[in-house]
């Protein structure tokens, strides 16, 4: 099976050289294209999950051996989840590649959140198929990069971190306001805008409010950097 040129690229941004194709290329078959032909990537996305828990855990416990479970937990979180995943993806353009039906490409397939992070699990999958653990876990790593470096900073939720700064100088929690909802009712997008009392504002938009709140919280917290001042 022939991998396209563009499919080809993609395979050397992941630095791995796929000995069978096929894999990446079901990697990369969301469900709304898939057939008995054309398995869709949700097996391959339910083993990547279990293999990027395993090199991040192994990762963190390299990286401070002294560190409590109750330290490491959230560090490793904020390395699994999905807005993480789908990050990754858009670093490594995977939404460029996705082979998706028309109406999940007419729905914003290829900029959705959760699709994103589900096919970067199913790549790591295929990786680790392909080339096995080792080959996974140097692609793991070379594609989280910094961000393990970076994960205590990043380990909190957003929300949370945003209502503790407000707290921690005297304002009332956050407030966020669904600014407007786009799309059809099988694939929405959420504009959210997070709101302090002081009148600082920053929106996000997602497929989820729950994704689009914590988009606008972070966007929030970064804006306000390290401002002592609300």
């Amino acid at each position: 099976m022939k991998l396209t040129a563009e499919q080809s690229a993609f395979g050397r941004r992941l630095g791995h050289d796929f000995s069978r194709p096929e894999l990446l290329l079901r990697a990369l078959t969301h469900g709304s294209i898939a057939s008995t032909t054309r398995p869709d990537n949700q097996r391959l996305e339910f083993l990547g999950d279990r293999v990027l828990g395993l090199v991040m855990a192994e990762a963190l416990l390299r990286a401070d051996p002294d560190a409590a479970e109750g330290q490491l937990a959230p560090r490793f979180n904020a390395l699994v989840r999905k807005e993480t995943c789908a990050e990754v993806a858009r670093d490594i353009g995977l939404g460029d590649v996705l082979r998706l039906g028309r109406s999940e490409m007419m729905s914003g397939g290829r900029r959705k959140e959760a699709l994103l992070g589900d096919a970067m699990e199913a790549v790591i999958a295929a990786v680790y198929r392909d080339g096995g653990f080792e080959a996974a876990r140097d692609c793991i790593l070379r594609l989280w990069g910094s961000r393990i470096a970076r994960v205590e900073a990043d380990a909190r939720d957003p929300k949370t971190a945003l209502q503790e700064w407000a707290q921690a100088r005297g304002l009332a929690p956050p407030d966020y306001v669904e600014l407007a909802r786009r799309g059809p009712d099988h694939a929405p997008e959420f504009t959210i805008e997070a709101r302090l009392s002081s009148g600082r504002t920053a929106t996000a938009r997602a497929t989820s409010k729950r994704e689009a709140q914590q988009g606008a919280a972070r966007a929030l917290l970064e804006s306000l950097g390290g401002d002592e001042d609300p």
